[in-house]
Parts: C-alpha cells; structure tokens; sequence
C-alpha cells in the first residue's frame, strides 16, 4: 500500500471514530433531554429535584464531550493527507524504532494492512516530542530512547 494510502487509511478510521464519538454523545443528550420533559413534579419533590439534578450534570457532562468532539473535528479538517514534509507536523506519520505514529488526533490504536499505528495528538506528551522532529531525530520518552526511522 502506498504512503499516500496509508495516510488516508488512517484519516478515514480517525473520521469514523470522531463520528462514532458524535453519535454516543448526541443520543446521550437526547435521551437525558427526554428525560428531563417527562420528569414531572411529583409529591416527592425533593426526589424529583435530585433527579432533576443528576440529569443536568450528566448534560453538562455531555456538552464538555461534544465540545470536545468538534474541537477533534476541527484538527481533522486541517489535515492534508497530500502533504509530505521532512519535519513532522499535523498528519505525519511517523515510524519510530518504538511504534508507528499518527499525528492527528487521539484515536489510540488503529491497524492499516496489519500495520498498528496509534493516532496520537500533537498536544499529547509524545505528539509534543515528536513535532517538528525529523528522519534520524532521537526523542526521550518515558525513559526509551526512540529514533525516527521515516516520516511519510
């Protein structure tokens, strides 16, 4: 498979796993929004605030994961495949003598042609380590040394 393939490969399975995300935390909210319209006042009163109150934190639970999800979307849409460059940046991937790298989101681990690669953030600790690296770069990590053998 080409590198190019294998760039889009990657892409996609990031795409359908933000759009994965998207749907869990959508029909989250649905439901607890359905919930909260039918929860009716009730001579329990202090029961039904209680309830009331679990259904709002699980809201705003929610929303902190949607928000979340459209800021991963928005660092996919800046990712061009396409491109190749001799320094890492947003949607390298990078084949260290430790793993295989994708600089996009975290995803964690995805398989291409049976190939693992773990989708991994330019915000995460090593994706800080490894941007603007290139071929032959030593970084640190977590007490290993990791070399970089190619970027594509």
């Amino acid at each position: 498979m080409t590198q190019l393939k294998v760039k889009e490969a990657l892409y996609k399975q990031c795409e359908a796993f933000v759009n994965k995300r998207l749907n869990t935390v959508t029909e989250i909210i649905s439901s607890n929004q359905k919930a909260l319209q039918s929860e009716t006042k009730s001579s329990a009163g202090d029961k039904h605030e209680t309830g009331r109150a679990m259904l709002q934190l699980e809201m705003e639970k929610a929303s902190q994961q949607l928000a979340g999800i459209t800021q991963m979307k928005e660092i996919l849409a800046k990712i061009d495949v396409s491109k190749t460059s001799n320094i890492a940046h947003l949607g390298t991937v990078i084949e260290t003598t430790m793993a295989n790298y994708f600089l996009s989101i975290s995803a964690g681990q995805l398989t291409v042609d049976n190939v693992v690669y773990f989708a991994i953030s330019v915000s995460s600790p090593i994706g800080k380590l490894l941007l603007g690296k290139k071929m032959e770069d030593a970084i640190v990590f977590n007490g290993n040394t990791i070399i970089i053998k190619g970027l594509k």
